[in-house]
């Protein structure tokens, strides 16, 4: 049965093959094929084909009497950023901003409600939260999602708000319409934003913007801390010079790529 909305165009298989990758949920890493067709919303013998047709692609493993993705789902998101050019222009930045700190550094975009992490250069410490490429939180808890909320017209906010997480996670701050518009309003007004364990206990960070030539916002950059560890003074004192210069670097290099012309070659006839 096509899917509500589909056009002429629409290519239902590909929905359907799509939707059984995003069934693996957090905390569900390995799903039988009742559970794979029941969280994609398909009849059985549907989600078999698709699971085994993504097996012999490689997005698939089976794993016991379940289905698991493999790290080949990766390649998906990392094909988009590759092609933003943003990963290759902000990795020696984002390098030297991980050794000046000692700390996590990452990348995030908006997605809906979430942020997804984009590019990461990590440090090994014990952190409350995992984070990955493709991992995603709700935005106003985070520095990131701070700085991307803060970019949008307020008129927007509250449409994008409205939009359901689909990170798992429920976080400790829940502000009330005031409060948040108040502190995004403070982010816009200094450049830059602070999250104080409003997350989840423990996690500490601040973020900033990447712009293109434009000065449009194209991502955040974060610098990511245990509370335990790091006040908040010190990472304000210490590593946001560090992360704003890094933002800022990042920033006109990005903009230097955009501007220099694109020759596509064709073979002479």
């Amino acid at each position: 049965m096509p899917r509500e909305g589909a056009g002429p165009d629409f290519i239902e298989a590909l929905a359907r093959g799509l939707e059984v990758i995003a069934a693996f949920a957090p905390g569900r890493p390995v799903m039988s094929l009742t559970e794979v067709a029941s969280a994609a919303g398909l009849a059985r013998p549907t989600a078999r084909r698709i699971l085994l047709t993504l097996t012999e692609l490689g997005y698939v493993r089976t794993e016991g009497a379940g289905y698991a993705l493999t790290p080949r789902v990766l390649e998906l998101g990392v094909a988009y950023v590759r092609s933003q050019g943003l990963w290759e222009i902000a990795r020696p930045h984002m390098e030297a901003l991980s050794a000046a700190t000692n700390e996590s550094c990452s990348i995030a975009q908006l997605d809906g409600s979430d942020i997804v992490y984009v590019a990461r250069v990590a440090v090994p410490k014990i952190v409350a939260l995992a984070v990955q490429i493709g991992t995603r939180f709700p935005a106003l808890q985070t520095s990131l999602g701070k700085v991307l909320l803060a970019a949008l017209e307020p008129a927007e906010v509250a449409a994008v708000l409205a939009e359901p997480t689909r990170s798992g996670l429920e976080p400790r701050w829940q502000p009330g319409r005031d409060e948040r518009e108040a502190e995004l309003r403070e982010v816009r007004a200094r450049g830059w934003a602070l999250t104080d364990q409003q997350l989840t206990l423990g996690i500490r960070s601040v973020a900033a913007p990447l712009r293109d030539g434009t000065g449009c916002v194209v991502a955040a950059l974060n610098v990511n801390t245990h509370a335990a560890e790091t006040t908040v003074d010190h990472l304000l004192e210490n590593h946001l010079p560090l992360l704003l210069k890094a933002a800022g670097d990042i920033s006109a290099d990005y903009a230097r790529l955009a501007a220099v012309p694109h020759v596509t070659r064709t073979a002479a006839s």
